[in-house]
């Protein structure tokens, strides 16, 4: 378990751009050391808020987007191409727009395709697509990913595990159907928090005044079942990125030297 470093921005659009930057030097560096990189995509307004930035950022034509491989955090249980699917929202933030293998981008599956309605079948056919994916060197049944994103919610959600629902208990799957979230839609495919933990680095995005609360209880050493957010992190690093405003309720101890 790592302990978590926090970085404060001014605002979330400083904080989506210093994101993607941070973002591009980690995939380049491990296309550099290993021939590919890994990452773990979050929706949301600042997981494509951090997408929309890297888009926009000169520095991206560094990163050879054939080597990418992409996985989500979690999905809405829609039909392909539903404008509030994670992937479908990717695409239009940044995905369409780069020379990626479709072989290599693994979006979860969909309320229309070949297990139709049922997501726990869906999530079981996801979690053997990361299984095939994991090499000898991972020790276990997902990959090692080198960046894992997630948003964290108001609730202090992360991926589609919520409060004491049944899928933040999971400690065996690493990927589970959700039934019954608290936000719409109620059917979702999430990662759990074994798999989550598996990234040689967890990110946690939070902007707004709306995350403060749940930043600050996430942080001060709450459980994970109580408070999904703090119980990821990476084997690594597990690093907070939040601007002023999520941070506005977590006291200064936290914050590190020299926050921009």
């Amino acid at each position: 378990m790592s302990t978590p470093q926090l970085v404060v921005h001014r605002d979330k659009e400083l904080m989506a751009q210093a994101a993607a930057a941070r973002l591009i030097t980690k995939i380049v560096d491990a296309q550099a050391s290993r021939g590919y990189a890994s990452v773990v995509l979050t929706g949301g307004r600042n997981g494509n808020g951090l997408l929309a930035a890297l888009a926009a950022a000169p520095a991206r034509d560094a990163i050879d987007w054939g080597r990418l491989d992409l996985w989500w955090g979690d999905e809405r249980f829609l039909p392909e191409g539903d404008p509030d699917r994670n992937d479908t929202q990717a695409r239009a933030a940044l995905l369409g727009s780069v020379p990626l293998d479709p072989a290599r981008v693994h979006a979860m599956p969909t309320s229309d395709g070949p297990y139709g309605t049922d997501v726990d079948a869906a999530a079981e056919a996801y979690a053997t697509e990361l299984a095939k994916s994991a090499g000898p060197e991972n020790h276990g049944s997902v990959p090692t990913f080198d960046v894992l994103m997630l948003g964290v919610g108001p609730d202090t959600h992360v991926a589609s595990l919520f409060p004491e629902l049944p899928a933040v208990r999971e400690t065996e799957r690493t990927v589970v159907g959700v039934h019954g979230a608290p936000k719409p839609p109620p059917t979702r495919i999430s990662l759990t928090l074994p798999a989550i933990r598996s990234a040689r680095e967890v990110w946690l995005l939070a902007a707004g005044e709306d995350k403060a609360q749940a930043a600050a209880i996430a942080l001060s050493g709450a459980g994970e079942v109580q408070a999904p957010a703090a119980g990821a992190y990476g084997r690594s690093r597990t690093l907070w990125l939040l601007d002023a405003a999520a941070a506005s309720q977590l006291p200064r101890s936290l914050y590190p030297p020299a926050s921009p």
